[in-house]
C-alpha cells in the first residue's frame, strides 16, 4: 500500500525502530526491495535521488514505482530523495510520489528555509510529507575531518520551526558513498538532538557503515536510514559471478536482483522493521 513518510515514521520513532529508504534505479532494483518487504513483513520506502535521473529518468521510473507501492502487501513510502531543485521536486509530486526531500543544505540559510517551507506548503496540499536536512551530509572521498560539520541542537530546532518539515535528516559524522576509512560518529549529538525536537530523524550515508553503529545510531533515536551504495554493491560482485560463471543475461539478471534482495533483507532484520508492517 502506497503511504507516506509519517505514516510508517511515527511509530518507527515511538518504537525504537527504524525504517530502511532503498533507492531504486530500475525495476530490478525496485523488484528485490519490494520481495524483500514482503517476506520480512516491513515497512520500506523507496525511490530515487536528483543525482541519479541519468540513470533511471524521472518520468520513465515513477509509474513502476508507484504501482508497485499500491500493490505491495506492506506499507510503501514513494521518496524522492536529495531533490535539488523545485521544478523536480513539483514533478516527483504531480507524478504522484509520496513524499519528497527536499536538499538545500549547501545554499545559505535564509534560501534554504524559504525554498523548504514552499515545498512543505506544497507537498502537504498533495497529503505528501517533506524532509529536510540541517548540516551537511558530504561524499565519503571528500571529508575534511578537521571541519566540525555536525548538525548543532540550536540549528535543528530553528530549522524544524521555520520550516515545518516532517522528517530530518541531521549530519552527525556519516557521508555518502563508499567509505574509505571509519566514519566517526557523535552518538552525543544526536541524542541531544532527539530530546530537543519532535519528528523523526534520518541518517544519510548509511551504506558501510558498522552494524554496531547502526544499533547505535536507531537506540539513540534515528528512524529512516537511507541504504544505495550497499545495493549497487551486492549486484555489481552477483553481475561479476555471473560473467565468470557463464550466464546468459536473464540468469545474471536474477541472479542481481537475488543478491539485491538479500542485501536489502539484512538491513531490514537490522534497522529492527521485520514484521512491523
Amino acid at each position: 500500500m502506497l503511504v507516506n513518510l509519517n505514516e510508517v515514521l511515527l511509530d518507527a520513532q515511538k518504537n525504537h525502530y527504524a525504517v530502511g529508504l532503498f533507492n531504486t534505479t530500475d525495476t530490478d532494483m525496485l523488484q528485490a526491495v519490494i520481495e524483500a518487504a514482503e517476506k520480512l513483513r516491513s515497512p520500506v520506502i523507496i525511490g530515487t535521488a536528483e543525482i541519479l535521473l541519468p540513470y533511471g529518468e524521472l518520468s520513465l521510473i515513477a509509474p513502476s514505482v508507484i504501482a508497485a507501492a499500491k500493490r505491495a502487501s506492506v506499507p510503501v513510502v514513494v521518496h524522492y530523495d536529495h531533490g535539488l531543485t523545485f521544478e523536480r521536486c513539483m514533478e516527483a509530486l504531480r507524478l504522484g510520489f509520496s513524499s519528497v526531500m527536499y536538499d538545500g543544505s549547501a545554499k545559505p540559510y535564509e534560501q534554504n528555509v524559504a525554498e523548504t517551507r514552499e515545498i512543505v506548503r506544497i507537498a502537504h496540499a498533495f497529503h505528501a510529507t517533506v524532509e529536510g536536512e540541517i548540516g551537511h551530509v558530504g561524499n565519503a572521498d571528500g571529508a575534511d575531518p578537521s571541519v566540525d560539520r555536525y548538525t548543532t541542537v540550536s540549528e535543528a530546532q530553528k530549522y524544524l520551526e521555520d520550516t515545518g518539515v516532517d522528517a530530518l535528516a541531521i549530519a552527525i559524522g556519516t557521508a555518502h558513498g563508499q567509505y574509505k576509512t571509519a566514519p566517526q560518529l557523535s552518538f552525543d549529538r544526536l541524542r541531544e538532538i532527539r530530546s530537543a525536537i519532535g519528528v523523526p530523524l534520518v541518517l544519510h550515508g548509511g551504506s558501510g557503515l558498522s552494524d554496531s553503529d547502526f544499533r547505535r545510531a536507531i537506540e539513540h533515536g534515528i528512524a529512516k536510514v537511507n541504504i544505495f551504495t550497499d545495493l549497487c554493491l551486492a549486484g555489481m560482485k552477483a553481475n561479476a559471478q555471473s560473467v565468470q560463471d557463464g550466464s546468459d543475461y536473464l540468469a545474471a539478471r536474477n541472479a542481481k536482483k537475488d543478491a539485491i534482495a538479500a542485501a536489502v533483507e539484512r538491513k531490514i532484520l537490522l534497522f529492527g522493521s521485520s514484521g512491523k508492517a
